[in-house]
């Protein structure tokens, strides 16, 4: 059985480390942009909706996979690059028995 020692890490006396690495972890950590007052992230927020951007990917819609916009704006454009070389597509589903 392993020996559990109880150790304390709290620092009761300010010292120069860690004023510096209070000042780095505040850099380090990401500030979220999506709160409960005013901008709450769901699958209506502007960043989640395909609307021409590189952010949202989503339609609003629950389960809308069959949905020809939705995406980011590189999704639209290699979608629509790949029609091209795909023999199948919403008429001719594969397989097409």
């Amino acid at each position: 059985m392993a020996l559990e020692i109880a150790v304390d890490l709290s620092q009761n006396v300010p010292n120069s480390l860690t004023a510096v690495a209070d000042v780095e972890r505040a850099k380090l950590i990401p500030r979220n942009d999506y709160n409960d007052v005013g901008n709450q992230y769901s699958v209506v927020n502007k960043n989640a909706l395909a609307d021409g951007d590189a952010k949202g990917k989503g339609t609003g819609v629950f389960l809308d996979v069959y949905n020809t916009n939705a995406g980011t704006i590189t999704d639209v454009a290699e979608r629509k690059d790949d029609i091209k070389i795909n023999k199948f597509n919403s008429s001719k589903p594969y397989p097409n028995f």
